[in-house]
């Protein structure tokens, strides 16, 4: 696991390669490495996991083909093997070693070789022109950004924004439509992000550049293994838990600790349950986080519950809540941009404690909802479809922090007029849920795994792991997972109300009752209960949204949310409070950015 950064086709530097390397450190501490040639320049910072005596970035091929690297390849011992018997030749174990041979025998094609989760450069002078490639996994768990500046025909990556804003060139200018993008669907939707000029590599795309071109982007659009199902339910439960079982094995491998996560629900208890059973000789730590003092929606029990069944190691994280303010500027910081889910606190706050305890590596249970039929969005909406009820807006206003109607009333008539101008959501993918072929859920389901989950999930868990130097590792986003909860028939998925019915089938017998029977609830902050005047969290709402300072930025009506703030004293309601937290996530962000030290600016 690392984090990599580098320019193609430009006058940038080492110096500025040092820079960006600087600003993503946290996610590799244990040693940094490059390699530059004439207008390009590849860097890493490593977090040693695999063979950390080897390893060494950039891994290279002679002196014409150089590759670094964030992730993990699970197949590399079998890949090793094969390109050994082709006479390539190895100097340590690690496993993005193997990549420069494997990319000098197949090409551009060498991704489809790889079985792990990634985000890879490839800088190849093997001939006059040299080339650069970047590559995302098949589901976008290792996330990858870059700048295109079709002027100067130059090209810039790294794994995190704040790292690419370290390279020269590039403006800090926020996208017009970034607020509503973040109240429509909580964080920028698919591969936007909330400045202009920088997107995300979607998953599951390679994209090549050479001097002079354009870049081109290519999605390797995969057909699903659709593996056979047996017609009884309760095989169908047991041939979920064997391929967990099988993919929790695979990610507990490493030369460093590895712990697992435990929120007390089914996803992550299951993963716990299954990490249980392959003991190393070594006792499994689980972690939990909660808040201190009495709050609704407190899982620590249920996680205990769980650890005392499976016998773990138990962590208990406790959070202060008058740290909230200071815990949402390091949040956002390290996001790079707003995420307006309070999970996102938990998550950052959670992690710093797994570092502290001494592991680099944890399993958690995110993607299982998306994959399994998970959200009672999902099981709305499909009941809708079987009566022949519209269901795509109620759908979308799920997805939302507020409806669009009630958000456009926050806006200014300036900032409503430029965010009408432009679908939170592209008409592609809206057209494709709507009208695409398959069952409601089916499309749900691609919509989610395609477009939200790297936005929404994979890129928080990413970035707020990898701050505090720990790789998360996601069981229920390996193919083998993922093609097998595709090809589950919709009523294996959720029946007679009951959502993630193969997954509760799966977990029989391995997890307490009082998991297993109670109803499904958010791993998050209880944000409404905690908004309230005299608490730490009220005040610095107020402070970074004070009638001034939102007049300043024009985009929201200072009247309108200082009424939301007196709804919320009078009447602490969820709507109103993710609301507030919402439009606190992005002042902070905008206040950030405005603050932020930047190089010389160029329009993007």
């Amino acid at each position: 696991m690392c984090r990599i950064h580098g320019y193609f086709n430009t006058t940038a530097t080492p110096r500025d390669l040092a820079e960006a390397a600087a600003r993503q450190r946290h996610g590799g501490p244990d040693g940094t490495g490059h390699v530059t040639g004439p207008g390009w320049g590849i860097g890493n910072n490593r977090l040693a996991l695999v063979d950390p005596a080897g390893g060494r970035q950039p891994y290279s091929l002679g002196d014409r083909i150089h590759v670094v690297f964030n992730g993990e390849i699970y197949n590399h011992d079998a890949l090793r093997r094969r390109l050994a018997q082709q006479g390539h030749t190895f100097t340590d174990r690690c496993d993005g070693g193997i990549l420069p041979a494997l990319y000098a025998e197949h090409g551009d094609a060498f991704v489809d070789e790889l079985d792990g989760m990634y985000a890879i450069a490839v800088l190849d002078t093997r001939t006059a022109q040299p080339k650069l490639l970047l590559a995302t996994d098949h589901i976008g768990m290792k996330p990858l950004y870059y700048h295109w500046d079709a002027a100067s025909r130059a090209l810039y990556f790294a794994s995190e924004i704040p790292a690419l804003l370290g390279f020269p060139g590039l403006a800090q200018r926020t996208r017009p439509q970034g607020l509503d993008a973040c109240l429509a669907t909580k964080t920028p939707f698919g591969q936007e992000t909330m400045l202009s000029g920088i997107t995300a590599l979607p998953p599951a795309t390679t994209l090549t550049c050479r001097p002079g071109r354009a870049p081109r982007l290519n999605s390797r659009t995969t057909t699903a293994r659709s593996p056979r199902l047996p017609d009884d339910r309760r095989a169908v439960a047991r041939q979920v838990r064997h391929t967990l079982r099988h993919e929790v094995g695979r990610l507990l491998a490493a030369d460093a600790p590895v712990a697992v996560i435990t929120s007390g629900g089914l996803d992550s208890s299951l993963v716990t349950a299954l990490a249980a059973e392959h003991g190393s000789g070594s006792p499994l730590h689980s972690f939990n986080v909660a808040y201190r003092g009495r709050w609704p929606f407190d899982e620590r029990h249920h996680a205990r519950s769980v650890a005392q069944h499976t016998g773990t190691v138990h962590h208990q994280v406790e959070i202060d809540p008058a740290d909230l303010p200071a815990l949402v500027e390091r949040t956002v910081r390290h996001l790079g941009q707003p995420n307006a889910d309070p999970i996102t606190v938990s998550t950052h706050a959670l992690f710093a404690a797994v570092h502290d305890a001494g592991f680099k590596a944890a399993l958690t249970g995110d993607g299982a909802d998306e994959v399994f039929g998970g959200y009672t969005r999902m099981r709305a909406a499909a009941e809708a479809d079987a009566d022949g009820r519209p269901w795509t807006a109620a759908y979308l206003d799920q997805l939302a922090v507020l409806p669009a109607r009630s958000r456009h009333r926050l806006y200014t008539d300036a900032y409503r007029e430029e965010a009408l101008a432009t679908s939170p959501i592209p008409a592609t993918a809206l057209d494709a849920l709507t009208h695409g072929p398959g069952s409601a859920l089916s499309r749900i389901t691609d919509f989610e795994l395609r477009h939200r989950l790297p936005a929404y999930h994979l890129r928080r868990v990413d970035h707020l792991t990898m701050a505090h130097s720990v790789e998360a590792r996601l069981p229920f986003c390996q193919p083998g997972v993922v093609d097998l909860g595709r090809a589950l028939p919709d009523h294996l998925r959720i029946h007679a109300g009951q959502v993630k019915t193969s997954l509760y089938g799966a977990a029989a017998g391995l997890l307490p009752h009082g998991v297993l029977g109670r109803p499904k609830q958010p791993f998050t902050l209880p944000v409404t209960a905690m908004l309230s005047p005299g608490t730490a969290l009220w005040e610095y709402a107020r402070d970074t949204l004070a009638p001034d300072r939102l007049a300043a930025r024009g985009e929201l009506r200072p009247a309108v949310v200082n009424a939301l703030f007196t709804a919320q004293a009078q009447r602490p309601d969820d709507t109103v409070a993710h609301t507030l937290w919402a439009l606190l996530v992005h002042g902070v962000w905008r206040d950030r950015l405005a603050a932020a030290p930047h190089r010389t600016e160029v329009a993007a």
